[in-house]
């Protein structure tokens, strides 16, 4: 038998999970909030914390936004209704955001990552994404570099 969740585990807002890789692996040019599509398993799931957002990715079909490789736990007291854990989730945003998005990934290099995955002050589950170009090699020597100062500049 699935173990009992107690009320006080879940997370009624804030965050839930944060892709630290995002801002390394790219240069983020502009970030989005945006709603998602989501089954009552998944919001259960998601209020326990038990979401990862990493090797997530944006993709476009038929005019929509979809986040894919979200990886949402299955809910332990679901009874018959389950979810799949890597299933496409629709990206709800304006028409004019849509539209931004899908024009800039067009462009060679632009792609949509997922940054953080909170729940707002209404208790809604939204994503921040970020639409940006991936870093070279070089790019991310600079970041670690910058990184490492900027501690050293702490300690004294």
């Amino acid at each position: 038998m699935a173990k009992k969740e107690k009320h006080s585990d879940f997370i009624t807002t804030g965050q839930v999970a944060v892709n630290r890789r995002a801002t390394f692996d790219y240069a983020i040019e502009e970030t989005f909030i945006a709603g998602l599509e989501l089954k009552g398993t998944e919001v259960k799931s998601l209020r326990l914390g038990k979401a990862s957002l990493t090797d997530t990715y944006g993709s476009f079909d038929d005019g929509e936004l979809y986040i894919e490789n979200l990886k949402i736990e299955e809910y332990a007291n679901k009874g018959y209704e389950k979810h799949d854990a890597n299933r496409k989730k629709k990206l709800l945003l304006t028409r004019h955001e849509i539209n931004k998005i899908i024009g800039a990934m067009a462009k060679k290099g632009y792609s949509l990552i997922a940054k953080r995955l909170f729940f707002d002050n209404r208790g809604r589950a939204k994503l921040e994404i970020g639409l940006g170009k991936g870093k070279k090699l070089y790019d991310k020597r600079e970041t670690i570099k910058q990184r490492d100062i900027e501690r050293r500049l702490k300690e004294y």
